[in-house]
């Protein structure tokens, strides 16, 4: 493949990518600024952004039945195909959110309708990160797969970096009732045009090289989610505990000190998400490097470097969030979402596509993901929260539960046997050689 091309399939993957994660973030961020009071009005602001919160989870619980509706589709009829299908649903869900009545306008039709549109998004990201994956890391040559596979996972920190930008801009424009009362509509609205130029990138992008393959061979997996249970089901069961540490500090660094920054420390919204967006910043910058690492020392080398820095920080973030001055509140967000998270993400799309065959792999790792999303990242407020509220609003079984999904991962990732020198198909190749030896000794013996 020459150089145009792939430089044509990276940007593919990576703005697809950013603009479904900018959907997607953009409602996790209004959640704990603007939901818990237009459209889960409550008595008590705390049951507000819990419930506010708790939608917020709502999604991660259908990404997995989007990551097997989409992940069928994927293995069925391509990659491609996919992932416009995803993005168009991503964007006609999140427009509409942007144009939906608020509690006091319409009732209760108002939370409801918000849920099932968020519920929606969760379906198209359930399918998205899957096969933007598979989109950069089955055209990438071998020597530079790591690097390649980092881009879709820059995708959802320049999405974040958008979503944060767009608000924190909006913010600052406009009063504060105004930006409840409609300045959070915008960017809603806005991404529309995003879409829309996603749409045409991804419309240039043949089928992946491993897709093509395996239609060509005929082995094409007539029931994904059945197959991937019955011959990988401990791969996806390791993909599950590998994104655990990935995603629930994830969504603690950038959504719950949104509302704990705010709530119990005393920093205004724009203080939080600058600090978010310039660590959004510089974890995109380094995934990339992180990616390239991989491929000369392994991917498992440097997943275990970054969950063990992730277990060693967590009790110094909230120290340093406790000082409560913006310079701690930087330095903070910064060391965990900016520079500790960066390896874990940046390594993590490559290292489940290796370990899953080519015929079910679209539907293996969206599974691991999105199941470990689901249990651990959409969670990950709602749970931080109930524990403040529990504890005295004590931040210590909140740096406990950051180390337990550390532990949680470094078991899960144990026996993963690092693949990094190997062809991404190498081990498919084999297995379809050796299964028609089977059949041919069979004929011959049958003879």
């Amino acid at each position: 493949m020459s150089k145009n091309q792939m430089r044509r399939v990276w940007i593919a993957s990576l703005v697809g990518s950013s603009i479904e994660w900018f959907d997607y973030f953009l409602y996790g961020t209004v959640a704990a600024l603007v939901f818990n009071q237009a459209f889960f009005a409550a008595e008590d602001p705390t049951v507000g952004l819990m419930l506010a919160y708790a939608s917020f989870a709502l999604a991660f619980f259908i990404r997995p039945l989007g990551g097997v509706i989409f992940g069928y589709v994927g293995d069925r009829i391509g990659r491609k195909k996919t992932l416009v299908i995803t993005l168009t649903i991503m964007g006609v869900a999140t427009v509409l959110m942007g144009l939906l009545p608020t509690y006091q306008a319409i009732g209760v039709a108002a939370p409801i309708i918000l849920i099932t549109l968020r519920l929606i998004q969760g379906l198209g990201i359930g399918g998205e990160w899957g096969g933007a994956v598979l989109l950069a890391v089955e055209y990438a040559p071998k020597s530079k797969r790591g690097f390649y596979g980092a881009f879709p996972q820059m995708g959802v920190t320049i999405g974040m970096f958008l979503g944060s930008g767009a608000l924190t801009f909006i913010s600052s424009v406009v009063s504060p009732q105004a930006f409840i009362d409609w300045g959070w509509r915008i960017p809603f609205i806005a991404s529309a045009l995003l879409v829309v130029f996603g749409l045409w990138i991804r419309k240039g992008i043949d089928e992946t090289p491993s897709f093509k393959r395996v239609q060509e061979s005929g082995e094409t997996a007539r029931l994904p989610f059945v197959d991937i249970f019955r011959t990988q089901w401990k791969e996806v069961l390791i993909a599950v505990g590998g994104k655990v540490v990935e995603t629930a500090p994830f969504y603690i660094f950038g959504t719950f000190i949104v509302s704990y920054g705010t709530n119990q420390l005393g920093f205004t919204n724009t203080q939080v998400l600058v600090s978010v967006m310039i660590a959004t910043i510089i974890t995109t910058i380094l995934m990339p490097f992180m990616g390239g690492l991989s491929d000369k020392i392994g991917r498992k080398k440097v997943y275990i470097y970054g969950t063990v820095a992730m277990l060693l920080y967590a009790f110094p973030y909230f120290w340093l969030l406790q000082q409560k001055t913006f310079a701690t509140l930087l330095i903070a967000t910064v060391l965990g979402l900016g520079i500790i998270w960066a390896p874990i993400t940046a390594v993590l799309g490559t290292m489940f596509s290796e370990i899953f065959d080519a015929k079910v792999r679209y539907t293996g790792v969206s599974l691991g993901y999105q199941i470990g999303a689901a249990v651990a990242g959409g969670t990950a407020p709602l749970i931080a929260t109930a524990l403040l509220v529990q504890f005295n609003n004590s931040y210590v079984p909140v740096a406990f539960y950051i180390i337990l999904t550390s532990v949680i991962s470094l078991i899960a990732v144990f026996s993963v046997k690092d693949k990094s020198n190997q062809e991404l198909d190498e081990f498919t190749d084999l297995e379809t050689n050796s299964n028609q030896d089977v059949k041919v000794r069979e004929k011959t013996t049958t003879i």
